[in-house]
């Protein structure tokens, strides 16, 4: 379960704003990736909370306004296909999580990551794998991006019904690709994702 233990590390080192950073979206063939920044009040404890992969939708939805409420500050930002096409998808999650900490209304002078890489920040950061299960920052982050994806996910299947997106989220199924073949890719496509289509 999460804790504050990563969080209290940093503020016993005297930084005075720690922020968790989390992503959606890297592995799906289409959409923008979706990266969160929280600043949560110290101890805070909202029931529940914990990595989004573990929780039913139902539940992220309703901790997805929770965490909004009681947060110190929160900033939700994206990369879009195109630049994902054209830095690639790690680089493009890096831009998305920088645009969120970029975007809290209260400046962060420290960030928990999740994973192991940490590029271009301008604030001292430390990475966390499996940080959404170990940091409540993270697990806070988590859940809005992951929420925030599912959501442009249930207004791309609107736009773009023949690929039911919502179902899938994205992820190359088999009968995901099976309708980009059929269909040929849509403009929200990650082109440098669709390398199926040469086989």
């Amino acid at each position: 379960m999460p804790s504050f233990e990563y969080e209290e590390k940093h503020y016993a080192e005297g930084f005075t704003a720690v922020c968790g950073l989390d992503e959606a979206g890297r592995g799906p063939l289409c959409g923008p990736v979706v990266a969160a920044a929280v600043i949560l009040p110290r101890g805070l404890k909202i029931e529940g909370l914990n990595d989004s992969k573990k929780l039913t939708e139902k539940k992220r939805e309703a901790l997805f306004d929770i965490i909004k409420e009681k947060a110190i500050a929160y900033a939700i930002a994206e990369a879009s296909p195109a630049e994902i096409d054209e830095i690639n998808i790690l680089n493009a999650s890096m831009l998305a999580m920088r645009r969120a900490v970029e975007a809290l209304p209260v400046k962060a002078d420290f960030a928990l990551i999740d994973g192991n890489c940490s590029r271009g920040f301008d604030i001292p950061t430390e990475t966390v794998v499996k940080g959404d299960s170990k940091s409540y920052s993270i697990a806070a982050a988590s859940i809005l991006a992951k929420v925030t994806r599912d959501r442009q996910c249930a207004e791309l299947d609107r736009q773009y019904p023949e690929y039911d997106i919502a179902k899938h989220k994205g992820y190359p199924t088999k009968d995901h690709m099976d309708a980009v073949r059929k269909y040929g890719p849509a403009p929200i496509y990650r082109k440098s994702f669709l390398k199926f289509l040469d086989k």
